[in-house]
C-alpha cells in the first residue's frame, strides 16, 4: 500500500519525476505527460460524479480506481517484476458497460453536442480529456502497454454513452449542420 508521510520532496524541482523503478525522467517526457492526462481525466470524472445518477456514479467510481491502476502501469517501465498493469479483463468490463448502457438508448440520428444535463456535460468534458490521454499514450509508443491504450480507447466510448444515458430524460442536444448560416 502507498504511504505518503511527506507531500513535497523537492526532488522534482529540477524538472524531473521519479518512476516506480526509481529512475528519473523529464516531466515533459512521454510517461509523465500520459500520467498527467490520466490524472486530469480522473479529476474530471470525479466532477461528473457530483451530479451523476446512482448507476452512473457506481460505474465512475470503479473507473476512477482503474485509472489509478493505469497510472501505476504508465509509471512503471517494462521489466519491473510484480508491476501493477492494466489487464484485458478491465478493458472487457468497459465493453460490457458500453453494450449494456447503449442497449437502453435510441440509435443516433445525428452527431450530438457536448451539452445537456450537468452530469452529461461533465461526462463529455471527461471524455475529451480521456481522448487526449489516449493520444498522449499513442505518442509514447511502446512505452505504454497495449492494454492501457485499449482501456483509454474504450473509456472514451463509455463516457460518451454514459453522457447519453444521463441526457436520456431530456434528450441529446443534436448538432444541426449549417443552422447558423
Amino acid at each position: 500500500m502507498v504511504r505518503l508521510n511527506r507531500i513535497y520532496t523537492r526532488n522534482g524541482d529540477d524538472g524531473s519525476t521519479g518512476l516506480v523503478d526509481g529512475s528519473r525522467v523529464s516531466k515533459a517526457s512521454h510517461r509523465p505527460v500520459v500520467m498527467g492526462s490520466v490524472d486530469e481525466a480522473n479529476a474530471a470524472i470525479g466532477l461528473a460524479r457530483l451530479s451523476a445518477s446512482a448507476a452512473t456514479d457506481a460505474i465512475l467510481s470503479r473507473i476512477q480506481n482503474d485509472l489509478f491502476d493505469l497510472g501505476a502501469d504508465v509509471a512503471t517501465p517494462d521489466g519491473v517484476e510484480g508491476a501493477l498493469r492494466i489487464v484485458p479483463v478491465q478493458v472487457d468490463w468497459l465493453e460490457t458497460q458500453i453494450d449494456a448502457a447503449n442497449d437502453t438508448l435510441e440509435p443516433l440520428k445525428s452527431f450530438i453536442l457536448p451539452a445537456g444535463t450537468p452530469s452529461a456535460t461533465h461526462l463529455h468534458l471527461a471524455r475529451t480529456i480521456v481522448r487526449r490521454a489516449e493520444r498522449d499514450a499513442v505518442a509514447a509508443g511502446d512505452e505504454i502497454s497495449a492494454p492501457a491504450r485499449h482501456y483509454l480507447n474504450r473509456l472514451s466510448d463509455l463516457l460518451f454513452v454514459l453522457a447519453r444515458v444521463e441526457n436520456a430524460a431530456t434528450g441529446d442536444v443534436l448538432w444541426v449542420p449549417g443552422a447558423n448560416r
